[in-house]
């Protein structure tokens, strides 16, 4: 048996990491486990393989080197790069065997190894248009970036939030993690600005978002519900940074408004979607979303089932990048793949 070291940002022990859940972001580690097993390879957290001959490390997502280990070193770098600063470090990049990544600005480099973020591709029977009670929503934790960046899409998501809070409530509901206060401020004016409701919400329960909803542990229960969902990626115009948002709402037969990869085109056709680039504001948009007609929902849930189905979909699978990993590592080390 040859063994591999799976190690995670949050230094995970007891190979608690596998059995997750399979959907994204995190759903492929079981699979990739059972991939690797296939080819005759254990992969395990490091303190499981202690005492075990170790062929090589995987790191998930950039972080700081071990200095001992396996004779090889593997990085999976899919989380956003202005969130995760090594991921985007080339120098860090040079330290590893091959790095699987989406980001093109690295592609020049002779170890990195093209895939691209991995989602559960599926399609079932989708709720029609009567049948969803939720207009518009939008599923998302209330985070923001330590620095200012002029791609910064979580103060365009906070803007449509607002918007549709004061103009039309009751097409709106907001889902996730920390609505119930102020968005992050790292620096000292957002500090200050962010005081005044944080002690509003902590002595008399103010709703900083009055359309939260609250967290939920299955964002399809929403999905299924709604008509439209805006799914803003982190940041706009990175190349091939497609995350599970669009294909979340895809999969429950919502009809996304997606606003990210300046490349989206490439990957998903403009007849399953709602660019937000091609609107000026919210108002916009909205006022677009109420000219639909239940028979060009039903026309786009349709698009959307062809491409899920289709071989352009299977790119985003979590078979697909697994099948990418497993095969270059099991080459690498010298296994014939299965």
């Amino acid at each position: 048996m040859i063994y591999g070291n799976f190690i995670t940002e949050d230094a995970r022990t007891n190979n608690s990491v596998f059995g997750e859940l399979v959907e994204a972001p995190l759903g492929y580690y079981e699979l990739l486990k059972a991939a690797f097993a296939l080819n005759g390879i254990d992969i395990n957290t490091p303190d499981v393989n202690k005492g075990r001959k170790v062929t090589f490390d995987l790191h998930i997502e950039g972080q700081p080197l071990i200095t001992k280990g396996g004779e090889k070193r593997y990085l999976i770098a899919l989380e956003n790069p202005n969130h995760n600063h090594f991921n985007a470090s080339r120098e860090y990049c040079k330290n590893f065997t091959k790095v699987f990544t989406w980001n093109s600005a690295l592609f020049d480099l002779s170890n990195v190894v093209k895939v691209l973020p991995p989602h559960q591709i599926r399609h079932d029977h989708y709720p029609s248009f009567d049948e969803r009670d939720i207009f518009a929503s939008v599923i998302n934790a209330n985070k923001n970036f330590k620095i200012r960046l002029f791609s910064d899409l979580y103060n365009e998501r906070i803007n449509t939030i607002r918007w549709y809070e004061k103009n039309a409530p009751q097409k709106f509901a907001l889902y996730g993690r920390g609505w119930d206060r102020p968005p992050p401020a790292y620096d000292l004016i957002g500090k200050i600005r962010r005081s005044i409701p944080s002690m509003r919400y902590k002595l008399f329960g103010y709703k900083c978002f009055p359309s939260y909803k609250g967290i939920i542990a299955d964002k399809g229960e929403v999905l299924l519900r709604s008509k439209f969902s805006y799914c803003y990626e982190n940041n706009r115009d990175i190349p091939n940074y497609i995350t599970e948002k669009i294909i979340d709402s895809f999969v429950y037969g919502c009809v996304p408004i997606y606003w990210g990869a300046d490349n989206v085109l490439e990957y998903i056709p403009e007849n399953c979607f709602i660019d937000r680039r091609k609107f000026k504001a919210t108002k916009d948009v909205h006022d677009f979303l109420l000219s639909i007609s239940q028979e060009q929902f039903s026309q786009y849930q349709s698009n959307i089932a062809n491409f899920l189905k289709s071989e352009n979909a299977q790119r985003f699978s979590f078979e697909s990048f697994v099948s990418t990993v497993v095969s270059a590592i099991s080459v690498d080390i010298g296994i014939a793949v299965v």
